[in-house]
Formats: C-alpha cells, sequence, structure tokens
C-alpha cells in the first residue's frame, strides 16, 4: 500500500488531481470522512468539524465524497466545498422506523453520497439494512446505506453496526452484492465498523471483482476491479472527529 499521512492546514494545500485523463486513464479521487457530527457520539465537537470537512474537500477536489454520522443539513453547508454535484442523504431508523435524529436538532442522522456531476447519471437508491438486526445488536438504530448508480461510475456510502461485528458483516455483504449489479467503475467507501484483524474479519466481505484499501482501523474504500488503486493518503482531521479523513485516487484504463 502506498500510504502518506499528511496534514493539512489553512497555510497549506494538498493538490490532488480532478478527474482528467492522463497517460494510465482517468484519475478519481475519492474522500471518506466520519465526521461525528450527530451528537450521539462523545467524538462530537460541534460544528467545528464542518469547517474542518469543508477544508479538506476543497484541498483534496474528491469526485466522490462520502461522509458518516452527518446531519441531513450537513449536505448543503459541505456541498460549496465540493461543487457541482449529485447528493442523496440517508437516515438512520430506530426500532420503529421513525428517522434518528441530530441530538437537540430536528435534522435527520445518517450518511451522505455525493458524485461530481461530471460522473453522476438521475438514479439514487437507499435504504436501511434492518434484515440483520437481531437482539444481539443492542444499538437499536438499523443502519443504512445510500448509492448513486450511473454509466460513468456508480457510487455508495454505508455506516455499518458498531454494536456486533456479524451483524456489520452481514450488513457489508448485503450492500456489496447490490454494489456488483450497479453499472461499473463501481466506489464503495465509508464506516465498516470491522477491521482486517479479528473474527469476522472485513477481509470476510471482500469480492473476487473489487479491491480494498483501508484507513488502518474501520474506514474503508472498495473499487471495483475495473479502476487501479494509485495513491492513499490518511488526513488529519484535527481533533474535530474521531477518525482521519481517508483519501483514495483510483484510475481507470
Amino acid at each position: 500500500m502506498n500510504r502518506v499521512i499528511i496534514v493539512l492546514t489553512a497555510f497549506g494545500l494538498l493538490v490532488v488531481p480532478s478527474a482528467v485523463a492522463s497517460s494510465i486513464g482517468t484519475s478519481i479521487t475519492v474522500l471518506q470522512l466520519n465526521i461525528c457530527h450527530g451528537g450521539w457520539a462523545d467524538c462530537y465537537r460541534g460544528d467545528a468539524v464542518l469547517a474542518r470537512a469543508a477544508e479538506v474537500i476543497r484541498s483534496s477536489r474528491p469526485q466522490v465524497l462520502s461522509v458518516n454520522e452527518a446531519c441531513s443539513g450537513d449536505i448543503e453547508r459541505l456541498r460549496p466545498a465540493m461543487g457541482p454535484a449529485r447528493a442523496v442523504f440517508v437516515a438512520a431508523r430506530n426500532l420503529d422506523d421513525t428517522p434518528v435524529l441530530c441530538r437537540g436538532s430536528d435534522q435527520r442522522y445518517g450518511n451522505i453520497i455525493m458524485v461530481g456531476s461530471s460522473f453522476t447519471g438521475v438514479t439514487e437508491e437507499s435504504g436501511t439494512f434492518a434484515a440483520q438486526y437481531t437482539a444481539a445488536d443492542g444499538i437499536g438504530e438499523q443502519r443504512s446505506w445510500a448509492c448513486l448508480p450511473a454509466t460513468r461510475l456508480s457510487a455508495c456510502t454505508t455506516h455499518l453496526s458498531s454494536d456486533n461485528p456479524p451483524t456489520a458483516l452481514a450488513q457489508c455483504q448485503d450492500l456489496m452484492h447490490r454494489a456488483a449489479d450497479y453499472p461499473r467503475p463501481v466506489i464503495v467507501a465509508g464506516d465498516f465498523n470491522l477491521h482486517d484483524q479479528g473474527s469476522p474479519s472485513m477481509r470476510d466481505c471482500d469480492l473476487n471483482d473489487f479491491s480494498r484499501r483501508s484507513d488502518g482501523t474501520v474506514q474503508h474504500i472498495y473499487a471495483s476491479n475495473d479502476l487501479s488503486f494509485a495513491q492513499t493518503t490518511e488526513i488529519d482531521m484535527m481533533g474535530t472527529t474521531d477518525h482521519p479523513g481517508w483519501l483514495v485516487t483510483v484510475t481507470t484504463p
């Protein structure tokens, strides 16, 4: 793995190529963020994370942006940094099927997927993993997924169960088999709450026609095998959340 650890500051920018044609194909940049903005976890630091996230987005210029533990209003707060893009928000749901709300707010809590307008289509799909929830999962939150399938690029985001690894694995396998049927190339990013070590392992979710890169903990990015990983970069979020930014560049033939 070609892994680079960097720190972005207001005085220094990470320059990442946009999706441009080159001698090795088209370069696509994918940014995975868990911003802990819902107010439910100890990592919550308020709106400081949105300022940091916007800074990272502007600097890295992703074509695919996956954001976990977000509030529904965060789309419009992050969209100016992303630029022209199609965006979908999907809420996690309570066991009575009502949407989980961000603490102290009427905004919904869940995940965001954004794809640059040059790649996206008109189709969107989203849902929860309710079928995988049993008494063994004590969180009481139906985790969610969202996808933007399109002819030029299909992309998905998810945030899986933190309470029960077998549940997280079942959810992961559910989403990956769904994503495998989308138009190629396909990107799946998120906080999977599974590590490469342990049992079950994140490796138990891997499919033969996908490759994966991990930030070393629970954030992972899958790319269909018609894409090649070119670079991975861990980004310091300056204490605004408990996960680093995870930036991956892939190329098409």
